[in-house]
């Protein structure tokens, strides 16, 4: 089950104040459904950095690694938790006077593969539970984004 979901809202700011505040990892917890707080590894930012996400639900706590795929300043930020292959990404456009973001997820063949290994049986079950907490989750994840820009907190 490969699949890809998105969604987007209108931000009244410009892409690099976007930018500024979706590609600061560490702030991930204050707009996110599932992920309370992130780090990075080391010093290094930009394509190839890798962080560590400490994710919860009422079920369960886990911890996932990502690694950035791509920075592209006021256009795009995405990554791919490591190794499910499974990338989220935020893109950018400018709309008028603000700013047009995208949030995503795409669910891989090796996405598949990585679930059939660590579930077993259970695989296309747990792939399609995170379908649905990806879908509730990006437009809340949206809305969250929106407000923190709009109301100025991009440090």
């Amino acid at each position: 089950m490969t699949y890809e979901l998105s969604d987007d809202v209108f931000i009244d700011a410009t892409p690099e104040a976007v930018y500024a505040v979706i590609s600061d990892v560490t702030r991930t917890g204050e707009w996110s459904e599932q992920c309370r707080r992130v780090e990075w590894e080391n010093d290094a930012r930009g394509v190839g950095a890798r962080f560590t996400g400490h994710n919860e639900t009422p079920e369960r706590e886990w911890t996932t690694t990502s690694q950035v795929a791509v920075a592209d300043p006021a256009v795009e930020f995405a990554w791919d938790v490591v190794p499910a292959e499974v990338r989220w990404s935020y893109r950018m456009e400018r709309e008028g006077h603000g700013t047009r973001l995208t949030h995503s997820t795409t669910f891989t063949e090796q996405s598949e593969r990585t679930f059939a290994e660590r579930f077993g049986d259970d695989a296309q079950a747990q792939a399609e539970k995170r379908r649905l907490a990806a879908r509730e989750g990006i437009g809340a994840t949206l809305a969250r984004i929106k407000d923190i820009v709009e109301a100025g907190s991009a440090r």
